[in-house]
C-alpha cells in the first residue's frame, strides 16, 4: 500500500471547441482553442514548484498540448488509459441531442452504444491508480486528461466506482489533488481554477 503522502494531481486539459459547445469527445483528437492553450499556460505557475515523481498524459493531443503548455512535457509519459471515455456512437453530439432519443439517458448508468460503459472505464482507472502509487513509496504523480475520465478516476479513488464521478464536476485547465487523510482516500483539493 502506498504512504499516505501520496498524492495524484489531475489536471484536466484546456478548452476545445466541442467542450464549449457541450459535445461529447472521446477519442475525436481535437486541438487546443487558443483559450485553451491560454488556460494551459495559466497552470505552468501553480505547479512550476511542484516536484513529481512521474506525469502521465493521455496520447490525445489536447491533453499532450496541456502538458507541455503547463511545464510538464519534459517528464511526460503517455498513458493509453488516461484515453478519455469512448463515447461510441455519442461522439460529437451533445447530452440534449442523445436525450431527444433516449430521454432518461445517463452517461454514468448506461454507458455509450459501441463505446464503453463505467466497469470498463473503471479498470482503466484502477490500472492507473495502480501505476501511479507503484512510482515511489510516497508518490506525487500528475495525470493530464479528460474530464469524464477524471471524474471517474476520482470515484474510483474514494471507493465509489467510477459511477461516483456522477458527483464531480470538472471545468477546463482545473487542479485537483487526490491523496490521503491518515488511512482514508480523500479529496485535497478540487476543480480549482489557477486565475
Amino acid at each position: 500500500m502506498a504512504a499516505p503522502s501520496a498524492e495524484l494531481w489531475l489536471l484536466r486539459h484546456g478548452a476545445t471547441e466541442w467542450a464549449r459547445n457541450g459535445r461529447h469527445t472521446g477519442r475525436t483528437d481535437l486541438p487546443l482553442l487558443a483559450e485553451g492553450e491560454d488556460e494551459a499556460r495559466a497552470l505552468a505557475p501553480a505547479l512550476s514548484g511542484v516536484l513529481f515523481d512521474a506525469v502521465l498524459v493521455s496520447p490525445l493531443q489536447r491533453a499532450r498540448r496541456t502538458a507541455e503548455l503547463a511545464g510538464l512535457s519534459a517528464a511526460a509519459v503517455l498513458c493509453d488509459d488516461l484515453l478519455e471515455w469512448d463515447y461510441g456512437a455519442y461522439e460529437g453530439i451533445t447530452t440534449a441531442q442523445i436525450r431527444s432519443a433516449r430521454p432518461d439517458w445517463n452517461l454514468w448508468r448506461d454507458g455509450c452504444p459501441a463505446g464503453e460503459v463505467a466497469a470498463q472505464v473503471q479498470q482503466r482507472c484502477e490500472t492507473v491508480i495502480a501505476r501511479a502509487l507503484a512510482v515511489a513509496a510516497a508518490p506525487r504523480v500528475a495525470l493530464v486528461a479528460h474530464g469524464h475520465l477524471l471524474r471517474a478516476l476520482a470515484g474510483t479513488w474514494l471507493g465509489l466506482g467510477a459511477t461516483g464521478g456522477a458527483l464531480l464536476t470538472l471545468s477546463t485547465a482545473t487542479i485537483s489533488v487526490l491523496g490521503f487523510e491518515r488511512e482514508q482516500r480523500v479529496i485535497l483539493r478540487w476543480n480549482s481554477p489557477v486565475a
